[in-house]
C-alpha cells in the first residue's frame, strides 16, 4: 500500500491527550503541511494562529456550544483564518486542517478537527465570533476550523482499506 493510503487509514480523530508538550520540530512538521497544502490559484491566503497557552487553550474549547470541550485539555490547537473576501476561503481553510490532520497522524500526534463555520456557542453568538475575539483577529477574518493537537491518551484501531465503500462510487 502507498504511504499516503497508509497515513489516511490511520488517521483518526482523537479527543484524549495526555498532556504531553508536542515537540517543536513535530508542531512546525504539522504546521509545514497546511503551509504547502494547495489552494485556489496558488493565493495561499491563509493566516495560521498557534497556541499551546492553556487559558487560550480552554477559552477556544467553549466557543463552540457542543463538541469542543476537549480543545482545553489538548497541548496546542491551530487556527486557520482567510479574509472574507477570498471566495475560497473555506476550500483553502479545509484543505490546510485536512493535511495537517494526515501530517499529525502520520508523526503519532493526536488531532481533532473542531468546525468553527455555521456554529454556535452555549449563549447563541456565532463561533466564528468567538475564536476572533479570543485570538483578537480582524472582524474580516472566517474560521471554518480549529485543529486540537496533542500527544494520544488513546491509539484506535486504524481503519483498513477494506473499509472503503466503492458502492458509493459511479462510473457514467
Amino acid at each position: 500500500m502507498s504511504h499516503v493510503l497508509d497515513a489516511i487509514c490511520k488517521r483518526r480523530s482523537i479527543r484524549s491527550y495526555t498532556g504531553e508538550a508536542i515537540p517543536q520540530d513535530k508542531l512546525d512538521a504539522i504546521l509545514a503541511a497546511g503551509l504547502l497544502s494547495p489552494t485556489s490559484q496558488n493565493r495561499r491566503p491563509w493566516q495560521f494562529y498557534v497556541t499551546t497557552d492553556s487559558a487560550m487553550l480552554a477559552e477556544l474549547s467553549r466557543a463552540k456550544r457542543a463538541g469542543a470541550a476537549f480543545v482545553a485539555d489538548a497541548s496546542a490547537a491551530i487556527v486557520v483564518a482567510v479574509d472574507e473576501d477570498i471566495d475560497t476561503w473555506v476550500e483553502d481553510e479545509s484543505i490546510a486542517l485536512a493535511y495537517m490532520h494526515l501530517m499529525a497522524s502520520d508523526l503519532g500526534i493526536g488531532s481533532c478537527w473542531v468546525q468553527m463555520h455555521l456554529r454556535s456557542a452555549q449563549d447563541g453568538t456565532d463561533t466564528e465570533d468567538k475564536v476572533r475575539q479570543a485570538l483578537e483577529l480582524d472582524p474580516r477574518q472566517r474560521i471554518v476550523g480549529v485543529l486540537a493537537l496533542g500527544v494520544p491518551a488513546q491509539n484506535p484501531t486504524a481503519h483498513s482499506v477494506k473499509d472503503a465503500d466503492f458502492d458509493r462510487v459511479h462510473y457514467r
